[in-house]
């Protein structure tokens, strides 16, 4: 057998974009053309030291995250709908840990990011046009206090 070298014992299986599902508990509850915008930011505060010219310290501070939106066709599947309507008129207001799967080619999950305590900030209608013979995409977006990364078969 043949020993990886230090080029091919990294390579990892490249997952597609194209390839994901949104799961609210352990139920995959919609298949979404694009998911965009996740991600953190921590908050920075340069600190200069007298004496020290040639370098700075770094503090980080709190993480932001950013707001995900999640475009899909629209169907007759209530579920995101649904959940927005509650948060508009309920309190306490109505949280979810969601999941975004991601699939390789085999269909098989190779990573997901878990957003925590997700909740709908946002949803938006299609434009409706006469002249048009388009899918008619909804937009969800929602925020969430925290993210984590699960990898399969870990």
């Amino acid at each position: 057998m043949k020993k990886p070298n230090r080029y091919t014992q990294h390579r990892g299986n490249y997952i597609l974009t194209n390839r994901f599902y949104v799961e609210i508990g352990n139920e995959i509850k919609a298949s979404f053309s694009e998911c965009s915008g996740f991600g953190v930011n921590m908050k920075k505060e340069t600190l200069l030291e007298g004496g020290l010219n040639d370098r700075q310290h770094i503090l980080v501070g709190h993480a932001e995250f950013d707001d995900v939106t999640l475009k899909r066709g629209m169907t007759n599947d209530l579920t995101f709908w649904n959940w927005l309507s509650q948060t508009l008129s309920s309190f306490p207001k109505t949280r979810y840990n969601l999941n975004i799967l991601m699939f390789n080619q085999a269909g098989e999950t190779q990573l997901a990011w878990s957003l925590l305590d997700a909740i709908p900030v946002s949803w938006k209608a299609p434009a409706l046009q006469a002249d048009s013979s388009s899918v008619a995409i909804e937009e969800l977006t929602l925020a969430y206090e925290g993210i984590e990364l699960i990898l399969s078969g870990r």
